[in-house]
C-alpha cells in the first residue's frame, strides 16, 4: 500500500508545481534569527532557485546600500518553495536596520522591514520577550471559532476573541523577540481535521498538498511578528512528520501512523529546511539545540525529541515511545549533553547573570502521564547539569496547559520559594491554542504546583517575560483574547553582578557592580483571574 503513496506522490508534485508557479497569494514568509550579537538571519521563500539570495540593508529606508549573500537557497521534495537564508555580519547591537530580500526591491507593495540586532551581552537595559509554545495555524485551516466532530466545544476559539497570533502581534512592540520552543504549525493535524469533518475529504495522496499548506498558511500567518522581531524556535513533536501520533478514522475503522508519511515529511524535513538558528555561533546542531546571549540573559534551546543519549532513546526516535523514525542528528552520542554541559560551564554570570533554558517536553507537571507526556529521559540527562550550573528557569510545552511550578530539584520544592531560590523554576506553557483546544491538569495537582490554567477554564495564552534587572525576572501569563494577564510571578536572586553601566555601538562603556538589597521581597496578590506577584524593596 505504501509504494502506491509513492507512485501518486508523483502526481501530486507535478500538481504541486502548477498551482506555486500560478498562484500569488503565497506570501515571502520573510523571518529573522539572532546570529550573535552582530548578526542577523534574514530568510525568506520564493517559487523559483535563487543563485545567490541576496538582502538590501541599511540604517534608513531610503539608503539600504549594504548587501549580504549566500548560496542557501535549498528546497525538499514534497515543498511549494525554496527556502532562502541570508546571514548578515558586523552589525552594530541593539540598532534598527532596514532591509528587504533583493528579489523584493522591485515590488512597489514591499515597504523595507525592520529588525533590532541584539543586545550585547552585559547590557542592564531592562527588557522583556514573548514565549510561546504548542501554537498552530490560525484561521481556515486551524483553531477558529468552530471545530470538527470529537472537539470539547469548550475549547474553539469564542467569537470576539483575538487568537494567539493576533494577540503577539498587537504586543509586537513590547518584546525584544519571539521564542517558540517547538509545536509550530500543527501541519500534521490534516487527517485528524478531515476525519472530523473540519477540512473537507481528500486521498492520503492529496493529503501532502494539504499538509504543505496548512505550513505555508501558519508562515504567512506568522510574517507580521517574525519579519520584525527574531523568531527563536526549536524542535517539538509535531514538527517530525505528517501524521504525529496516528489518527483513527472509527467510521470506517481505519487507523493511520506515521508510515503514510513521504520523504519531505519525514524526520523534521521542513523544519530543518525552514529555519537557521545560532548553532554555529554556539557550537550547537542545526535548528535542534543552540543558545545565545541577549543583554543580561543567556538563553538555551534543547532538543527533548531526539538525541538524548546515555543509551537512552529519545521520544521521538526509533523505538521511542511516539512510534516515529526521526534522528539522531549529531552522530556523536552524548552531543547533545556534551555541549550543554560545555555551553553551562562557559556561561560568565558577571555579563549574563540569568541563565534560560527551554526544551519542549516537561517533566515536572500535573498530568497523569497516560501518553507520555512526562519526559522522564529528559529529565535524567538534563536536570542533573541545570541544577549543577544552577540554572534560573525551565520552561516547557507540550501538554495544553499552563502550569506555574515552584522552584524544585529532584522532586523537591526549594523551600525559599521564589525568594533567592537555589533551585531551577519551572513553567510550563502550552496553551497558545492549537487545533482542537486544551488538555486537563491531573486532580489532585501535585504539590510543587502553584498555579494552572487547562480546559475546564480554557483560556489561551502565551508567556511574557521582563527582566527588571540582574536580580528580578517577572513571568506573566497573557490572555489572547483582551491581552489580561491572568498569572503573574517574580522570581528574585540575591546575588552581585557585574553589569555595564552604558554601552555605546561599539563597546561596553563601562561596568559597575551592583549587589541586590538583602531586604528585597515579594508579595502575592490575589485577583479574581489568577496571582500578581510584585516587587518591593
Amino acid at each position: 500500500m505504501r509504494s502506491l503513496y509513492y507512485e501518486l506522490v508523483v502526481i501530486v508534485l507535478l500538481g504541486q508545481l502548477i498551482y506555486a508557479t500560478s498562484n500569488d497569494t503565497i506570501k515571502s514568509q520573510v523571518r529573522l534569527a539572532y546570529a550573535g550579537d552582530t548578526g542577523m538571519y534574514v530568510s525568506w521563500n520564493s517559487f523559483v532557485q535563487l543563485a545567490n539570495p541576496t538582502v538590501k540593508y541599511g540604517l534608513s529606508p531610503s539608503s539600504m546600500t549594504m548587501s549580504a549573500a549566500s548560496n542557501v537557497s535549498i528546497t525538499y521534495s514534497t515543498s511549494l518553495t525554496y527556502n532562502n537564508h541570508v546571514k548578515i555580519t558586523g552589525l552594530q547591537p541593539d540598532t534598527v536596520y532596514y532591509y528587504l530580500p533583493s528579489h523584493l526591491i522591485h515590488d512597489n507593495t514591499k515597504a523595507p522591514y525592520t529588525f533590532r540586532t541584539s543586545r550585547r551581552a552585559g547590557d542592564v537595559t531592562p527588557y522583556s520577550i514573548a514565549v510561546v509554545v504548542d501554537l498552530g495555524t490560525m484561521g481556515p485551516q486551524g483553531l477558529t471559532s468552530t471545530a470538527g466532530k470529537g472537539v470539547n466545544p469548550t475549547n474553539i476559539l469564542p467569537a470576539g476573541d483575538n487568537n494567539t497570533i493576533q494577540s503577539l502581534t498587537a504586543a509586537v512592540n513590547q518584546f525584544d523577540f519571539l521564542w517558540h520552543p517547538g509545536d509550530i504549525a500543527y501541519a500534521d493535524y490534516w487527517l485528524k481535521e478531515e476525519i472530523q469533518g473540519f477540512l473537507p475529504n481528500t486521498t492520503i495522496a492529496d493529503g501532502v498538498k494539504v499538509y504543505e499548506s496548512i505550513l505555508n498558511d501558519f508562515y504567512d500567518e506568522m510574517t507580521t511578528v517574525t519579519s520584525i522581531k527574531a523568531y527563536m524556535v526549536g524542535p517539538g513533536n509535531h514538527e517530525s512528520n505528517c501524521d504525529n501520533g496516528g489518527t483513527t478514522d472509527t467510521s470506517r475503522n481505519i487507523s493511520y501512523d506515521s508510515s503514510i508519511c513521504v520523504p519531505g515529511q519525514n524526520n523534521f524535513t521542513g523544519y530543518r529546511n525552514h529555519f537557521r538558528m545560532p548553532s554555529e555561533e554556539s557550537k550547537g546542531t542545526g535548528n535542534f539545540w543552540y543558545s545565545f546571549d541577549h543583554g543580561m540573559v543567556h538563553y538555551i534551546q534543547l532538543d527533548t525529541e531526539t538525541d538524548l543519549g546515555h543509551g537512552f532513546i529519545a521520544p521521538d526516535e526509533k523505538g521511542g515511545p511516539e512510534g516515529f523514525d526521526s534522528g539522531p542528528f549529531n552522530s556523536i552520542m552524548n552531543a547533545q549533553t556534551d555541549w550543554l554541559a560545555a555551553d553551562l560551564a562557559a556561561v560568565n554570570r558577571s555579563k549574563t547573570p540569568w541563565v534560560i533554558v527551554a526544551g519542549h517536553r516537561p517533566w515536572y507537571l500535573s498530568h497523569a502521564n497516560a501518553s507520555g507526556t512526562i519526559c522522564w529521559t529528559c529529565k535524567d540527562v538534563f536536570e542533573p547539569l541545570l541544577i549543577h550550573y544552577k540554572v534560573d528557569l525551565v520552561l516547557s510545552g507540550h501538554s495544553h496547559v499552563y502550569e506555574r511550578n515552584a522552584p524544585l530539584a529532584n522532586g523537591v520544592v526549594d523551600p525559599k520559594e521564589l525568594n533567592n531560590p537555589d533551585f531551577p523554576w519551572y513553567i510550563t506553557n502550552g496553551a497558545a491554542g492549537h487545533y482542537d483546544g486544551l488538555d486537563t491538569l491531573q486532580v489532585p495537582y501535585q504539590k510543587y504546583q502553584r498555579f494552572g490554567l487547562d480546559t475546564t477554564n480554557a483560556t489561551y495564552g502565551w508567556s511574557k517575560l521582563t527582566f527588571h534587572n540582574c536580580t528580578h525576572l517577572t513571568h506573566d501569563f497573557v490572555a489572547s483574547r483582551n491581552g489580561s494577564i491572568l498569572d503573574s510571578a517574580t522570581l528574585y536572586k540575591n546575588r552581585t553582578c557585574a553589569v555595564s553601566k552604558s554601552l555605546n555601538n561599539s563597546a561596553i562603556a563601562s561596568t559597575t557592580t551592583t549587589q541586590a538589597s538583602a531586604t528585597s521581597s515579594i508579595s502575592t496578590v490575589q485577583t479574581g483571574e489568577g496571582n500578581i506577584v510584585k516587587i518591593s524593596s
